[in-house]
């Protein structure tokens, strides 16, 4: 009996490793990394938010990922854009969350740039954007910490036909 025991509780282990590499979103936070925390205070779009720092709002666009375009100046909203932004809304409007930089703090426009995680749960929202089907990858030399589970999580997600992945002709 005590190894039936023993051999239940490996399994639940494997299983529960294999749920986090695998079969969830991505959890796992660079422990070296810049963190800071910080409150949403809008959503811009699926991939961009403001968050109050300190007393300070701050733009900023999420690493490693891009989700259609619902706001570019002088461009059409893009298939799937405006879900895309009500999802992220739905995951971070009003929320505590945790910032974590990669290597550049700032793109081209000035906007803040992290992989971005909720303190209530810890989902890494870059991520469940992809594995649901609301953005896909967008690697930035050298901001490329997530890169393989970005793309992972992309491909899954459009194998199985989640979100963008089966609406919109010719997603990349």
């Amino acid at each position: 009996m005590p190894r039936l025991r023993l051999l239940a509780l490996l399994l639940a282990l494997a299983f529960a490793g294999c749920q986090a590499l695998g079969g969830g979103s991505v959890q796992e936070q660079p422990a070296d990394r810049a963190a800071q925390s910080g409150r949403v205070v809008r959503i811009v779009d699926g991939d961009t938010i403001h968050v109050r720092l300190g007393g300070v709002e701050e733009t900023l666009r999420y690493i490693g990922i891009d989700t259609p375009e619902s706001v570019k100046p002088d461009s059409p909203v893009e298939c799937f854009a405006k879900r895309a932004s009500a999802f992220n809304e739905r995951l971070v409007a009003g929320e505590r969350v945790r910032l974590v930089r990669d290597v550049e703090e700032r793109d081209r426009y000035g906007r803040l740039l992290a992989y971005v995680y909720r303190e209530r749960d810890g989902l890494f929202v870059n991520a469940e954007l992809v594995r649901r089907g609301y953005a896909t990858v967008a690697t930035f030399p050298p901001n490329v910490a997530h890169e393989r589970d970005f793309k992972r999580l992309a491909n899954r997600a459009r194998l199985s036909g989640r979100g963008l992945w089966s609406e919109c002709v010719g997603a990349s």
